[in-house]
């Protein structure tokens, strides 16, 4: 099923249900279509998680704005809502967590390029991007970092915006140590160098305030350094990682929204003239 559910000069939202056999559920999409393109096969594609916190901030305000005022290029963005089994949709593939929460991710991985891409391919004509990346909040910037590391040739950019990057498998009093017990530092840490891939980074200063090892740094900052430190010694550099700090973020949509506009000029800036 298919519904128009809204126009802006630059932009119109498709409404899409698609339903999944891997998830065994109707997943909700909304499809930000840039308007007067003259090249499709020059669009370049962007797929985020929680794509049910977009209107909140609203989007398709901040994308608007910047294709309007030729800040960014023209981009097909994807906003994929979330289901009732997030915390198992979303995580990493390569395991669960301690708690067995995860459980699902391979199967979310599967329906992305299975079903929801095929689907996009046809529903809007366009076989080919000029480039696909994957972004997501919390759990979802986990969970689109994992599919990106995972899929390399197929996506160039990755954005994770508070991240859940502390995803373990041991439980803080059950042996847990930062180097060898956080899932996606130890996917990093045991997979290739892909030059191609970029990635954007954010957190909020005030994102949270546990400090597991008590040295003055929130741990969800911590996680991002700790995973930076693990690209670059994969030989990724400066270059190829964007990362943000907003010193009065919070865990929440409207610093999700502050920090947007960053990552899509970081990703999609038009060169100036």
């Amino acid at each position: 099923m298919t519904k128009l559910s809204a126009y802006l000069p630059t932009i119109v939202i498709e409404q899409h249900h698609i339903y999944s056999q891997y998830l065994e559920r109707e997943v909700q999409i909304d499809a930000y279509l840039p308007t007067n393109i003259v090249l499709p096969e020059q669009m370049s594609l962007l797929l985020m998680n929680d794509g049910q916190d977009l209107p909140k901030m609203p989007f398709i305000d901040i994308l608007s704005q910047l294709i309007d005022s030729h800040t960014i290029e023209p981009l097909l963005c994807i906003g994929i809502y979330c289901g009732d089994d997030r915390r198992n949709e979303y995580g990493t593939a390569y395991s669960a967590d301690y708690q067995g929460l995860g459980s699902k991710a391979g199967l979310y991985s599967k329906f992305i390029f299975d079903e929801l891409l095929p689907f996009i391919r046809k529903a809007f004509n366009m076989p080919n991007f000029k480039d696909k990346a994957f972004a997501g909040f919390s759990l979802g910037g986990l969970s689109a970092l994992d599919i990106v590391w995972n899929n390399a040739t197929e996506f160039n950019k990755v954005g994770v915006f508070s991240g859940s990057l502390w995803w373990r498998r041991k439980a803080y009093d059950a042996g847990y140590n930062d180097e060898n017990d956080r899932l996606m530092h130890l996917q990093i840490r045991k997979g290739m160098f892909y030059p191609w891939l970029t990635f954007f980074v954010q957190c909020g200063a005030l994102d949270e305030t546990a400090d597991r090892n008590n040295n003055g740094v929130i741990d969800s900052i911590d996680d991002a350094l700790d995973l930076i430190v693990e690209l670059k010694a994969k030989g990724y550099t400066d270059a190829h990682i964007e990362y943000l700090l907003l010193d009065n973020g919070k865990h929440d949509v409207p610093t999700w929204a502050e920090a947007l506009p960053h990552f899509l000029q970081w990703g999609w800036g038009r060169m100036a003239d």
